[in-house]
C-alpha cells in the first residue's frame, strides 16, 4: 500500500458556516496539529458536523478561512454518521471496501488482484474475515462500521475525519475500532472525531475541541473537559436564537 504524505496542520481562522443565514459555526479559530488526535464535543446543534463538513470541503464557508496545509479535499478521508448512509443498495462488504482504491486508481481503472487482496486484508484488519460476499444490508450496525473503517484503511489519507463513529455500536466493536484509530495516530496521520462519550474522550483522545457554535475551549483534553467549560457550553446552547443573524459580532 502506498504511504500518504505526512499529515499537515489544519488551521481555522474565524471560520463561520451558516445554513439559511443562521450560524451553525461562528468565528472558530484554532489548529488541528500535524499528526494530532482530536475529539470534538459539544451540545446537540453545536455545529460539530458542520465544522467537519467545512474541513472536508463539503460545506460552504460563509466567513473566515481554512488552511489545509496544501493538501486537497481528496486527501481527507471522511466518515459521516451512519444515519446519513444508504444501505439499501445491493453491494457486498468487499465491494464497499474496494471503493477505498478510487483515490489512487480513479473511477475507470480496473481493480486487479493485488488491490482485491489489499481489500481482503483491510477486512481482516477490522475483524471481518469471511464477510467478503455479505450484502451490506444484512450487516449489523457494528459490522457495517467495521466495513467503513476498512475502506478508510485503503484510502490511505493523511487526515481522517469521523462523525460519531461509535454511536449505536457494541463495546467490542468500539474497542476494536479505537485500535484502528490508535494505529492511524501512530502512523502520524491527523484524526478528528466528533464524539459524545466524554469518558472515551478522556481515555483515548489527547486533544479536545469543545464547541457550542463557537469554540468554548480547545487544547489538552484534561484542561478542556472541566465543569466550568461544560457550564459555559450549556449556557450558550440555552441562549441560542434560531433566528439570529449570520454574524452577531465583528469578525
Amino acid at each position: 500500500m502506498q504511504r500518504s504524505p505526512p499529515a499537515p496542520a489544519i488551521i481555522l481562522e474565524g471560520l463561520t458556516v451558516a445554513y439559511d443565514r443562521h450560524p451553525a459555526v461562528h468565528h472558530v479559530s484554532g489548529t488541528f496539529g500535524a499528526g494530532s488526535l482530536t475529539a470534538i464535543v459539544g451540545p446537540n446543534g453545536a455545529g460539530k458536523t458542520s465544522l467537519l463538513r467545512a474541513v472536508t470541503g463539503e460545506a460552504r464557508i460563509d466567513g473566515g478561512r481554512i488552511d489545509r496545509g496544501g493538501i486537497a479535499a481528496s486527501d481527507i478521508a471522511y466518515l459521516p454518521q451512519q444515519a446519513a448512509l444508504d444501505r439499501s443498495f445491493p453491494i457486498s462488504a468487499l465491494e464497499v471496501v474496494m471503493m477505498g482504491h478510487w483515490r489512487r486508481a480513479g473511477l475507470f481503472r480496473r481493480i486487479g488482484g493485488a488491490m482485491r487482496r489489499e481489500a481482503e486484508a483491510a477486512l481482516a484488519a477490522v475483524g471481518l474475515t469471511g464477510f467478503e460476499t455479505r450484502q451490506i444490508a444484512s450487516l449489523s450496525a457494528g459490522q457495517f462500521q467495521r466495513v467503513l473503517f476498512a475502506r478508510m484503511l485503503l484510502q490511505d489519507c493523511p487526515v481522517i475525519v469521523l462523525d460519531e463513529p461509535f454511536t449505536a455500536i457494541d463495546a467490542r466493536t468500539t474497542a476494536d475500532l479505537l485500535r484502528v484509530v490508535a494505529r492511524w495516530h501512530g502512523e502520524g496521520r491527523s484524526v478528528i472525531a466528533v464524539l459524545h462519550d466524554h469518558d472515551l474522550v478522556r481515555t483515548h483522545f489527547p486533544e479536545t475541541l469543545l464547541l457550542a457554535r463557537e469554540a468554548i475551549a480547545w487544547g489538552p483534553t484534561a484542561e478542556v473537559l472541566v465543569p466550568a467549560n461544560a457550564l459555559r457550553a450549556r449556557m450558550m446552547a440555552e441562549a441560542w436564537a434560531d433566528d439570529a443573524e449570520i454574524c452577531a459580532r465583528a469578525a
